[in-house]
């Protein structure tokens, strides 16, 4: 994947997440996108250990592993601000 999908697919699934973990709000784009890219690798990790398939460029499925871990970071960065 070139560096434009990287993007695309960052903006929507941080988008997403952030939507999902009601984070919208307190969230800009630039924030989005960077959490949508780290929220790829660890939805990539998260997934190779439960033995899925690998992602392969820009679908839907990379999307549904994208905002997983999107969703995990969030998480994970709202218990280290309690």
């Amino acid at each position: 994947m070139g560096i434009i999908a990287w993007i695309i697919l960052g903006a929507l699934s941080g988008w997403i997440a952030s939507m999902i973990m009601k984070k919208n709000e307190s969230m800009g784009a630039l924030a989005n996108i960077i959490t949508g890219i780290i929220g790829a690798f660890i939805g990539g990790i998260v997934f190779n250990l439960i033995g899925a398939e690998k992602v392969t460029g820009l679908n839907l499925y990379s999307v549904l592993v994208s905002v997983v871990g999107a969703c995990i970071l969030l998480w994970i960065v709202g218990k280290f601000k309690k």
